[in-house]
């Protein structure tokens, strides 16, 4: 079994499609841990504020049929994949770890490199990570994030009540 760390953001209508993704996940993996819920602004692009947090769960699925079923939720969720890269978006799961592998192929990169450039990627990772050792510093999560240029990016945990829209909305 494999222990799996998802990226989950919105900067559209951030309480419907967080809900909306936790819930998708957690119908699919369940059980999965949730970090806090962050809010940042948006990196790349002048946008809204997006929402992030970090989902983990356990899986018997490989890492293509994780990553292909990450893409079917976004997409079960008004994602937009005609725009640029860096955009607003309904819903953004990206797989950041897949157990301690180290993968560089054409359609994924793990660990993801966002882990040690972005405050809303590292901060909730750490957060429910506790002893997890990164394959390519060594370091914990936790050490990276107390190393990490706090100045470099804003970030601030918000209070959030995944109940408050069912994936019905």
């Amino acid at each position: 079994m494999a222990r799996v760390y998802v990226s989950v953001g919105s900067n559209i209508d951030q309480n419907k499609y967080i809900s909306r993704g936790v819930d998708a996940l957690n119908q699919r993996y369940s059980p999965i841990i949730c970090s806090p819920v962050y809010e940042s602004v948006a990196v790349g692009f002048d946008g809204d504020n997006f929402y992030n947090l970090v989902v983990g769960f356990d899986t018997n699925e490989s890492v293509d049929v994780v990553d292909a079923n990450l893409n079917i939720i976004e997409d079960k969720n008004d994602r937009d994949r005609n725009g640029p890269k860096f955009s607003a978006r309904t819903l953004d799961l990206d797989l950041l770890l897949y157990d301690q592998l180290i993968l560089n192929s054409d359609s994924l990169t793990l660990p993801r490199p966002e882990i040690y450039e972005n405050a809303f990627v590292l901060q909730p990772l750490a957060d429910i990570s506790d002893k997890l050792i990164d394959p390519i510093s060594k370091k914990t999560f936790v050490q990276l994030w107390s190393e990490f240029d706090k100045n470099k990016q804003s970030l601030w945990q918000i209070e959030f009540d995944f109940a408050q829209v069912s994936a019905a909305d």
